[in-house]
């Protein structure tokens, strides 16, 4: 298992961006967003518009932590 955040592009309302997480929440990203049938261009936008002056990486950090949370047995 590595620590090191890895760079993934996403496109937020027609604009690519780099977002760099680690493995496991990029997994758990992927994860989340397919159990609510979305892309993980769709639920990012949905975090990104709700994140005030946060990053986006943390935010998506701090969503998926949050998500887990509520529901331990939905992670894998």
């Amino acid at each position: 298992m590595s620590g090191r955040p890895v760079k993934h592009s996403l496109t937020l309302r027609g604009h690519r961006t780099s977002v760099s997480l680690e493995d496991e929440f990029w997994h758990e990203f992927r994860r989340i967003a397919a159990e609510r049938g979305q892309t993980i261009n769709g639920l990012a936008i949905e975090i990104d518009e709700a994140r005030g002056d946060m990053g986006l990486a943390s935010a998506i950090r701090v969503f998926v932590l949050q998500t887990i949370r509520r529901d331990p047995a939905q992670s894998s």
